[in-house]
């Protein structure tokens, strides 16, 4: 009897010693209806934020109608070295993990592993009976709790709305509860597993009744563990089997292997005085940018892991605005695609009334006035710096890392970029 371990083995091995094709090519911007005039631009934007040291770098790649029409980096890597920052660099991808986990979720959707109303404990037991917090003492982090009115499903992890918050970026209860259980953000250099983790997650009080509020949070990482619990492998596994290595993602990891590590970017954060500064945190048990170079570490983190670059983030980004396809690979169908591009949170809604689908922000009619990007696209971006969407209405795909920070830059980038599309 072949074993999943054995599948997994021959699997990586045929991906390891296939050569892709490139499927994203670059091409004159007129041919897809930019203007490179236009497009120009957009590099003096670029350089002057780097020139005033508003950020140490930035890199884009735009796609539109599946041909790469503009695809640069500025600025630097290293920026105390002055080492340029070139356009197939790595960089910590932190929360576009989630979209990426969310798919690899929905693959397992379409084989009728579960269905999206399945309380979770269904396959996860420490999930049976949830408590919510009633009452927290901050001196000593005790707390009182009471009944859910509910069962948390598989959708309100999803959608963000299973009363789970954040380690150490989420609410003050929260972090104090999660910290005292020894339950992490997610940067994780550590040799933790996942499912122990996780288990303890979930025998944790919730912030509030499931489907009550939306709140970001470790629901994605619950996400994670839920593939583990279905698919029998490590979500590291899965995922290179059944997403990477179909899409042709050749950079991407939880952990960035010693031969691609020069790759990795530098992390920065922005002082008072609004000028980069070099993060150097390396605590492990908070925010810490040395987890993608452990050499020892296997915790998975579905919501916040992944180290990629521009070019292999646009791979799936462009196989979810083809319908589910890419290079002849039908990675989902275009039902799933649909399912997943849909409102699922109701009345609830994100910072200026915007939706959230299965995995992405849904840009609504208010976001798409004040931007000139269409209501219907899918967006959501990273803790270091980065930003990312798909427009079905422009037939466009964009991802844009910067060392710093995005702040004004992103939203000039995006009214900069529909100018200089022509037609």
């Amino acid at each position: 009897m072949i074993s999943y371990k054995n599948i997994f083995l021959l699997l990586s091995f045929i991906y390891s010693n296939v050569s892709f094709s490139q499927t994203l090519k670059e091409v004159s911007p007129e041919t897809e209806g930019f203007s490179s005039q236009r497009l120009k631009k957009i590099d003096s934007l670029f350089s002057s934020y780097v020139s005033k040291n508003a950020i140490g770098g930035v890199d884009a790649i735009v796609v539109r109608h599946g041909k790469i029409v503009y695809y640069k980096a500025f600025g630097y890597k290293d920026f105390k070295n002055k080492t340029p920052l070139q356009k197939d660099d790595l960089f910590r991808i932190a929360s576009q993990t989630k979209a990426v986990t969310t798919i690899g979720l929905m693959l397992l959707y379409e084989e009728g592993k579960f269905m999206l109303d399945d309380p979770v404990s269904k396959y996860i037991p420490e999930f049976k009976n949830p408590q919510v917090l009633k009452t927290f003492n901050e001196k000593d982090s005790s707390y009182t709790t009471e009944p859910a009115k509910r069962e948390v499903t598989i959708l309100d992890l999803i959608t963000h709305t299973s009363g789970i918050s954040y380690a150490v970026i989420g609410t003050k209860e929260a972090n104090a509860i999660y910290a005292k259980a020894g339950v992490p953000v997610g940067f994780e250099p550590r040799n933790f597993k996942l499912a122990d983790k996780m288990k303890i997650l979930a025998g944790l009080p919730l912030m509030h009744e499931p489907g009550e509020k939306f709140t970001y949070g470790l629901s994605i990482d619950m996400i994670g563990y839920l593939i583990e619990v279905l698919s029998h492998q490590s979500l590291n596994d899965y995922l290179r089997q059944r997403l990477f290595g179909p899409l042709g993602m050749k950079d991407t990891y939880f952990y960035v292997p010693k031969d691609k590590q020069s790759r990795l970017s530098q992390v920065y954060t922005i002082n008072d005085k609004g000028q980069i500064v070099q993060n150097t945190s390396n605590d492990s048990a908070a925010i810490n940018n040395i987890y993608p170079l452990s050499s020892n570490a296997s915790y998975y983190s579905g919501g916040a892991g992944l180290t990629s670059t521009s070019y292999d983030y646009a791979l799936f980004l462009q196989m979810i605005l083809n319908g589910g396809n890419l290079n002849g690979v039908q990675v989902l169908s275009p039902n799933t695609i649909r399912l997943i591009s849909s409102n699922h949170i109701g009345s609830l809604s994100l910072g200026g009334g915007d939706k959230f689908g299965l995995g992405f922000q849904v840009v609504q009619q208010d976001n798409a006035a004040r931007l000139p990007w269409h209501t219907g696209s899918l967006s959501w971006g990273g803790f270091w710096g980065s930003d990312y969407w798909i427009d079905p209405t422009s037939d466009l795909v964009v991802q844009v890392w910067s060392q710093g920070g995005l702040s004004d830059l992103q939203d000039k980038f995006k009214i900069m970029l529909y100018s200089a599309m022509v037609k």
